[in-house]
């Protein structure tokens, strides 16, 4: 049965910083490319970050870029966002997933809230 559970969420002051970590099982995570994405409400959700099998290999949205860090660690099959210098337009309930190259849509988790507030 494969599993995403996300957390490390919370609620932050402008300009801090969140780790958020997403644990896999039931599948071979190494096989799989992972993403970050991330929803705000009213809005649609968004690819945030993505990373390759190997982890050699991120891309992020323009503004993530120099504040936000993917990395994931196989042997332990997790996945993590460092993210720095948080805005309150970084607000959102964040979500990992797990895609198998070639295939869509992939695996998802529940999520974990992300709230940017002075």
């Amino acid at each position: 049965q494969v599993q995403l559970v996300e957390s490390g969420g919370g609620l932050v002051q402008p300009g801090e910083s969140l780790k958020l970590s997403c644990a896999a099982s039931g599948f071979i995570f190494i096989n799989y490319i992972m993403r970050w994405y991330r929803q705000a409400p009213g809005k649609e959700r968004e690819l945030v970050a993505t990373i390759n099998t190997t982890g050699h290999r991120a891309d992020y949205i323009d503004s993530a870029k120099g504040r936000f860090t993917i990395s994931r660690d196989n042997a332990k099959k997790m996945l993590y966002l460092q993210m720095n210098g948080l805005e309150p337009e970084d607000t959102a309930m964040y979500y990992c997933n797990a895609r198998y190259p070639g295939t869509a849509n992939g695996h998802w988790g529940q999520g974990t809230q992300v709230t940017v507030s002075s």
